[in-house]
């Protein structure tokens, strides 16, 4: 369910049709962005009942009174106060439905629909793509959505850059993951509110309006292609250091090091042996090195390195086919879920049926 931070039941209105009365306000702020709603007094009371039977308590606060004024004869009666009062009371109804310890009301299919709260593949989220249904206002909101997710991907990158100028591999790793997944769900829903537009323009959205948010997905893509390209090229440039050289480069400007620090890098005076080994000891030949003379030590030398490229080689085929298997398993995943979002979607459709036929059972009770 949406994260919703604060709901406010700001004013009222008086409606003479069908006929006279009162609906409420309600609005609802979520992280990202906010809606309204508008409710009559006998949808909170239905609201009310459909939470008590479904959780098997009733909510924490109590509805206001039902009051004399709900019904109207001819024109409106000065019946401000009382309504102020209700208002207030309704406010204070859903406040502590949010604010409960238990969300079983929160949490509860009467309520997301009161609110009028996207569910399943529908959340604020909007993970998956889907056939999400979009409204002009709600394009808009998910528009603004992407662009505060794509500046969290940015933050992302930086700090992976900044992380390594550092030393810290394992965190600046652990950024550029972040990254990537953060802008694999981006690109999802791009797809999504590219389709999201063709529907709207469809249903007859006018032709500069569609032109501009054309444009303002075609950012959003060039954003993400700029991106994708930067979580995945490793800088060539380190940030600390100079430019490396490039291969072609002439090194003759390099100064060489002064004769007494490479005599004291190569330890002055001391006899040249075959062998390396620590200074506080005596270099010693072994039963492999002893009958080779310069040239044979050399070949060895080489043998050895090529016997560890081949292993390297090898460990790198082991590697890729654990990439082939990573991604097999990926396209697995991605098929599961859209199963489980399948499901999840007709889930909510007979949730839809169910809300409805309990309301007229509650009417009817």
């Amino acid at each position: 369910m949406t994260a919703i931070q604060a709901i406010h039941v700001r004013s009222y209105e008086q409606r003479p049709t069908p006929k006279p009365h009162v609906v409420y306000r309600i609005e609802i702020q979520a992280h990202v962005r906010s809606w309204q709603m508008w409710h009559r007094y006998s949808e909170f009371v239905e609201l009310h009942t459909e939470l008590t039977k479904s959780t098997g308590s009733p909510p924490p606060a109590a509805l206001p009174p039902k009051n004399a004024f709900s019904a109207f004869k001819g024109p409106f009666r000065n019946e401000g106060t009382l309504i102020e009062q209700r208002r207030a009371g309704l406010e204070t109804y859903l406040r502590a439905i949010l604010s409960a310890k238990e969300d079983k009301w929160r949490d509860s299919y009467a309520f997301r629909d009161f609110l009028g709260v996207p569910v399943g593949k529908q959340g604020a989220t909007l993970k998956g793509g889907g056939n999400i249904k979009f409204s002009s206002a709600s394009w808009l909101d998910e528009h603004l959505e992407l662009q505060s997710h794509i500046r969290d991907v940015r933050a992302d990158i930086n700090r992976r850059d900044t992380l390594s100028d550092r030393g810290d591999i394992n965190a600046s790793h652990t950024a550029n993951v972040q990254a990537k997944k953060r802008l694999a769900e981006i690109l999802s829903r791009v797809r999504t509110l590219t389709e999201g537009l063709q529907e709207l323009g469809m249903s007859g959205m006018a032709e500069g309006e569609l032109q501009r948010r054309t444009d303002m997905v075609a950012r959003l893509q060039d954003d993400c292609e700029k991106l994708g390209k930067m979580v995945t090229i490793a800088r060539q440039v380190s940030r600390v250091g100079a430019p490396a050289p490039s291969p072609n480069s002439d090194f003759t400007h390099i100064a060489m090091a002064p004769e007494s620090d490479r005599a004291a890098l190569l330890g002055g005076s001391k006899p040249v042996t075959r062998v390396f080994g620590v200074a506080s000891k005596t270099p010693q030949e072994t039963d492999v090195t002893r009958p080779l003379d310069d040239h044979g030590l050399l070949g060895l030398q080489q043998t050895q390195l090529e016997r560890q490229d081949a292993q390297l080689s090898q460990l790198t085929s082991i590697l890729q086919r654990q990439r082939h298997l990573g991604e097999a398993i990926n396209g697995e995943l991605v098929m599961q879920n859209e199963i489980l979002d399948n499901l999840n979607n007709e889930v909510d459709h007979v949730g839809t049926k169910l809300s409805s036929a309990k309301k007229q059972l509650n009417r009817l009770g």
